[in-house]
């Protein structure tokens, strides 16, 4: 029996990876290598703010260890840094795994609102009382809690990500990719992954029905059997 192979998880805008512990149990059950990449600034330490093509180049240094090519799977904002990867570094992919993917820019109006919200946000000052508490609002009115527990950094590396559209980007990609979502995602629409499909020629999209944001962690089995039977498959 030869080595198991590698797929690199790239998680979502978390502090946590608790989400992903069945879905590793289950790839190394299945005979693969999961590798859980810890990404800067949320499950790993940072210093600096981050900007997506950071992102980029922080993943290419660790794939560029690696003696052949890769397989990625991105949830979520770990898709957002997926998809400027394959956009720029082609060759380096054997097979991108796309999970409830963010980097497509919308500009519907609660969109811009939240945008609004978060400019407003980071020009409130931070010694008085009443300045906490109409933060503490506009986090409510924004809805973001990630937003809200995220480090000063980290808010400026968010909203830096967040302004790049990807769309794109994704007519450029050629890796074999697996576009998996769950139909009641609120946060990443089913639209944005149909639209990735739409643009990403050499792409097969896999709807998960009565799940949201991370089918991974929901169906955490039928995602890994998904991902299982389409590696090393166009």
């Amino acid at each position: 029996m030869g080595p198991m192979k590698k797929i690199f998880i790239l998680h979502g805008w978390t502090r946590s990876t608790e989400k992903w512990q069945q879905f590793i149990r289950l790839a190394k059950k299945a005979g693969l290598n999961p590798i859980l990449l810890r990404i800067p600034g949320l499950t790993k330490k940072t210093n600096k703010t981050w900007t997506l093509s950071d992102y980029v180049e922080w993943l290419r240094k660790i794939l560029d260890q690696e003696n052949k090519k890769a397989i990625v799977v991105g949830h979520s904002n770990g898709g957002r840094i997926a998809i400027a990867f394959a956009a720029k570094y082609p060759k380096k992919l054997e097979q991108l795994v796309l999970i409830n993917s963010a980097g497509i820019h919308h500009n519907e109006f609660p969109i811009r609102l939240k945008r609004l919200i978060f400019r407003a946000i980071a020009k409130i000052g931070k010694k008085t009382t009443s300045s906490e508490k109409l933060r503490s609002l506009l986090y409510k009115a924004a809805r973001e809690t990630d937003y809200k527990n995220a480090t000063a950094r980290m808010k400026k590396t968010m909203a830096s990500l967040i302004s790049v559209d990807l769309t794109f980007q994704l007519s450029k990609i050629t890796t074999p990719t697996l576009i998996i979502w769950g139909k009641l995602d609120k946060i990443t629409p089913l639209s944005d992954g149909k639209l990735m499909h739409r643009l990403m020629k050499n792409s097969k999209l896999c709807v998960i029905e009565e799940t949201g944001h991370s089918p991974h962690h929901t169906h955490a089995k039928k995602v890994s059997e998904k991902i299982l039977s389409g590696i090393g498959k166009s």
